[in-house]
Formats: structure tokens, C-alpha cells, sequence
């Protein structure tokens, strides 16, 4: 069993303070074979920009990997753990590995089990498979991958393949042993007061919020909860939308602490800012035709960036919705400040070289 207190005390402070998680996208090649070149190079972008984590194997790397006739699963998650070991040690940095976890008992555990192998740290957990299954054995499933490692809850919106997750499952969630944090991406304001609510009854100081409302992000980060007298905040981000553009999410992040450590009033700016964001996440992840195009949307900017070869998914159909090119010119026009395409530029080379 592998539990919080294994992962690196550096790693375990930035992730309790709030940092960058970018989730990781799938590297493939114009025969939707797996490019690891890519996928090398994303991860080192990812670590040079500042994230303090990676998440990998989870939404944004495509649930389908895990498909037999896909078999990239277990490649994909070993090679990016290699490749974040590997650029770590050359950079001298330290970084949380967050390995996805999908499927009913049986196939999480055993996915938990192999990225413990793999030298993950905590897997983030997608209840997706079991939509039909009461609360209490949903947290039976949970306790069950939590005695292999720690875990980060996750409450996936129900149009991209969550489910609704009542305040009843939160506060019992909140009582399981080894959970490190909580991500919260169900896209709605109420929901996500339901999990802030019932770690703030649950007395618990250990467990860490983290948002994934790529919707509401900014605001999300700069909210503090005041709940029956315990105040708490959303850390930091585990989010598809910091998989691009990372180094301006990770001086964003930087900007908020200081900001929130400071005492100061919120500028009426970081509210302005706040909706620019979330217009630019409105292209990447293409609301207008029900998320669609969020994961070839992330790819397109990547493309754009060069940091990926082209916006292929697994599924052929899997692409950009019509119209969706044009949404991310307007937004890269209209905020030209929330790109790193200069970052990754002066970058790029050496992230591609062997």
C-alpha cells in the first residue's frame, strides 16, 4: 500500500499550498499511433512551465487507451512516468504523478496497482463506470483502491460521463483514509458547494480542494468558503484547460497566492480576467456542441505550438466541431496575454530532442 505520507515532503507541500496539474494529453502520430517524442515533450514543457503535478491516463489522455484493441494504457502511462523521472532528475525539480484510475473494483484496483508499479503517487478516480450504483457502493469501491494508494476524488461532469455525486457521498468520501484531495469539475456552482461543504463538516484539514471547473476557474481560486465557521479555499487546478498554455496558468496561480497571502482586495482586473479565461476555455472545450471538441480542441493549440504533431484522437470521429478553428483564432486575437506561445518557442527544440 502506498499512502500520503510516501510521496516526496517538497511534493506534499506544493500540493497542500496549490499548484499547476496540467492533464495530460495523448501524443499520437497521423496513424493514431502512440508519438512518445510528443509525449516526452509535452511532459517536459509541463515540468520547465512549473506545474507542480501531471495527471496522466485520465479525461484529456482519452478513457479509450484503456480499450483492448487500443492496448495504450499501460504504455502510455509507464513511458510519461519514465519521461517525467527522467527530466525531473536532469532539472533537479519534483513533481506529483497522478496516474487516472477508471472502471468497476476490480479494473481499478488493478490500474491503481499498476501505476503504483510505475512509481505513481496518487490516482485521480473516475466513477464514470458505475453511474447506476447506490452511494454505498461507490464508497465501498473507493475504500478498496484507497488501501493501494492515495487518492484524489473526482467529481467528472455528468456531459462528459460523470454523474451526479450527492453531499452524502462528499461527506463520507471525506472519512476515507489516504484521500489527498478532491477535484471538482462538475461544472456547476451548486455541486461543487456540496464537496466544499462536506470537507469543511467532515473537521478535516488534510484533504486539499482542487478545482477543475474550467468554467469558473479563476473565480474558483480566488473564492474563500465560510462554512459554519471553518473557512476553506480551492487551492490549486487539475485541469484539461492548464494542459495548454501551462506557464501562463502557473504565473496566474502565483499571482493568486501572493494576491490571497497578501490580504489585499481582489482587483476588479483578476474579475475581467476571469471571464477572458473562461472564453478561451469556451473554444478549447466547445461547450456550443456539447464538449465534442474539448480534447481535439486542447490538441489544436498544442498543434498551433508545435508541441503536438497534429489534433489526431483515438476515434477518427473524434475531431474539431465546425466552426471551432475559427473560435480559437478569435480567442488567441482577442487575449493575445494568456498564451506562452514565446515560452514554448524559445523551448521547443530542446523539449523535441532526444
Amino acid at each position: 500500500m502506498k499512502k500520503i505520507a510516501d510521496i516526496h515532503p517538497d511534493v506534499l507541500k506544493k500540493v497542500r499550498r496549490g499548484t499547476v496539474i496540467p492533464a495530460q494529453v495523448l501524443a499520437l502520430d497521423e496513424n493514431r499511433r502512440f508519438a512518445p517524442r510528443y509525449q516526452r515533450a509535452l511532459t517536459r514543457y509541463f515540468i520547465d512551465a512549473g506545474a507542480g503535478g501531471i495527471a496522466v491516463g485520465v479525461h484529456s489522455t482519452q478513457f479509450a487507451i484503456r480499450k483492448p484493441e487500443v492496448g495504450l494504457f499501460e504504455p502510455v502511462l509507464r513511458e510519461t512516468s519514465r519521461f517525467i523521472d527522467e527530466w525531473c532528475a536532469k532539472t533537479g525539480k519534483k513533481v506529483l504523478k497522478v496516474g487516472g484510475v477508471c472502471g468497476r473494483t476490480d479494473q481499478a484496483v488493478a490500474e491503481a496497482e499498476f501505476e503504483c508499479s510505475c512509481g505513481f503517487d496518487a490516482c485521480l478516480l473516475s466513477l464514470a463506470a458505475m453511474k447506476e450504483d447506490s452511494i454505498d457502493a461507490l464508497l465501498d469501491h473507493c475504500r478498496a483502491v484507497a488501501r493501494v494508494m492515495p487518492l484524489i476524488g473526482f467529481y467528472l461532469q455528468p456531459s462528459v460521463g460523470g454523474r451526479i455525486l450527492p453531499y452524502e457521498f462528499w461527506r463520507k468520501f471525506a472519512g476515507i483514509d489516504n484521500v489527498l484531495a478532491i477535484k471538482m469539475a462538475p461544472f456547476n456552482r451548486y455541486c461543487t458547494l456540496d464537496v466544499v461543504r462536506a470537507v469543511a463538516e467532515s473537521g478535516r484539514d488534510d484533504i486539499t480542494l482542487y478545482t477543475g471547473n474550467d468554467d469558473n476557474l479563476l473565480i474558483d481560486l480566488l473564492t474563500e468558503y465560510e462554512i459554519g465557521g471553518r473557512k476553506l479555499r480551492i487551492r490549486g487546478g487539475l485541469l484539461g484547460h492548464w494542459s495548454a498554455w501551462t506557464k501562463k496558468a502557473v504565473e496566474l496561480l502565483d499571482e493568486l497566492h501572493a494576491l490571497i497571502d497578501s490580504g489585499k482586495d481582489i482587483p476588479p482586473e483578476l474579475l475581467t480576467r476571469a471571464v477572458k479565461i473562461t472564453d478561451c476555455n469556451a473554444a478549447f472545450f466547445d461547450p456550443a456542441h456539447g464538449f465534442a471538441g474539448c480534447i481535439p480542441g486542447l490538441h489544436e493549440v498544442l498543434r498551433r505550438q508545435g508541441l503536438l504533431p497534429g489534433i489526431w484522437c483515438i476515434d477518427p470521429k473524434e475531431t474539431l466541431s465546425p466552426g471551432q478553428s475559427e473560435e480559437i483564432t478569435r480567442v488567441y486575437e482577442a487575449y493575445p496575454e494568456l498564451n506562452d506561445d514565446d515560452f514554448v518557442a524559445a523551448n521547443l527544440a530542446r523539449w523535441l530532442a532526444d
